[in-house]
C-alpha cells in the first residue's frame, strides 16, 4: 500500500510539474517518489533486476540519466530523456495496456476511430518480449 501511494504521488507530482511549465522542484520530488514507490511495489531486488538487464541498459541509461539531469536543474531536457527511456523500458507492456484500454467502453470507442486506430495499432504491436 505504501508503494502504490508513493508511486501515485510521484506520477501526480510529475504531471503537476509538467503542467506548471517544468517546475524543477515538483519534477524532482515526482521522480524520487516514483522510483521509490516502484521499489516498494515490486521490491528492491526485482527493481534492480528489471532496470539493469543487459538488453535494457540503453533505456535505463536514458531514464536514470533524465532523472539525474532533472535533479541537477535542467527539467525540460531531463524529462525528454526520461520519457524516451520510459518508452524503451516499458514498450513490452504497451500491447497489454492497449488491449485493456480497448475493452473500456468510452476509451475503446475513441481508440477505434479511423485516425487514432492505426496509430494505436503501431504502438500496440511489439516484437520484443519483456
Amino acid at each position: 500500500e505504501i508503494g502504490m501511494g508513493l508511486t501515485g504521488f510521484g506520477v501526480f507530482f510529475l504531471f503537476f510539474g509538467m503542467i506548471l511549465f517544468f517546475d524543477k522542484a515538483l519534477l524532482a520530488i515526482g521522480n524520487v517518489l516514483f522510483v521509490a514507490g516502484l521499489s516498494f511495489v515490486i521490491g528492491l531486488e526485482r527493481t534492480f533486476r528489471f532496470f539493469f538487464q543487459k538488453h535494457k541498459m540503453k533505456a535505463t541509461g536514458f531514464f536514470l540519466g533524465g532523472v539525474l539531469i532533472v535533479l541537477i536543474g535542467w527539467p525540460s531536457v531531463g524529462m525528454l530523456l526520461e520519457i524516451y527511456g520510459f518508452f524503451l523500458l516499458f514498450r513490452g507492456f504497451f500491447p497489454v495496456v492497449v488491449g485493456f484500454i480497448r475493452r473500456v467502453p468510452v476509451l475503446g470507442y475513441l481508440l477505434n476511430l479511423p485516425g487514432i486506430s492505426s496509430l494505436v495499432d503501431k504502438v500496440g504491436e511489439s516484437n520484443n518480449m519483456v
